[in-house]
């Protein structure tokens, strides 16, 4: 039993080893890897049918994503009315804002515009947006182009602009009230009426 162990473990050894055998003085029969002088013989051995390991088959390829189209990129978007740092003057605080890009407005796309970093009005086509009503004082604009799905493809930074309204006081400085006016305009209420002047004939009569 021992001499079959030992076969079978020489014969785990590499194909290139020799064995050879032969039989002690004790009358044992040795199996081993070195040559020995005398009775020693070459054990023939089995070609090793060990297989090799199958290649790592390649790495399978991740599911096919469609390729995420590049976003287009616009060369030129700008504000052309009001200017940066303008003045506007309005009684009713109204102004008409006007925006302009190179290349044009893509399909789809939509132009959309802030003040204070509020839009003012749903985003649309059109590069005019009039406004009305704005406060007097320092304001920013800017405007933005958003695409299909409603992402900045491009926004301006922001450009001040100065709001004047006309105040109730200004405008009498304008336009001073005549007597006559008091009573009949608005801003001549007749509380501010100057007293008239007495004619100095009429002591006499």
């Amino acid at each position: 039993m021992k001499a079959w162990l030992l076969i079978a473990c020489l014969l785990a050894l590499p194909a290139s080893a020799e064995v050879f055998t032969y039989v002690d003085a004790q009358g044992n029969r040795v199996f081993t890897d070195q040559p020995k002088p005398g009775n020693a013989k070459r054990v023939p051995l089995a070609p090793s049918n060990r297989m090799s390991a199958p290649a790592t088959p390649p790495a399978l390829a991740t599911t096919n994503k469609p390729e995420k189209k590049p976003q287009f990129r616009y060369d030129m978007l700008r504000i052309l009315v009001p200017e940066p740092d303008a003045t506007v003057r309005s009684t009713a605080g109204e102004i008409i804002v006007s925006v302009t890009s190179e290349p044009g407005l893509q399909r789809g796309h939509r132009y959309r515009l802030l003040l204070d970093g509020q839009p003012t009005a749903e985003p649309g086509p059109s590069p005019v947006f009039p406004l009305t009503d704005i406060d007097r004082g320092t304001h920013q604009l800017s405007v933005e182009i958003l695409d299909e799905q409603g992402q900045i493809v491009e926004r301006t930074a922001n450009q001040p602009m100065h709001m004047l309204r006309m105040s109730l006081a200004q405008k009498r400085k304008v336009k001073p009230c005549a007597l006559d006016d008091y009573g009949q305009r608005p801003e001549c209420p007749l509380r501010d009426k100057p007293a008239e002047e007495k004619n100095l004939l009429q002591r006499f009569f």
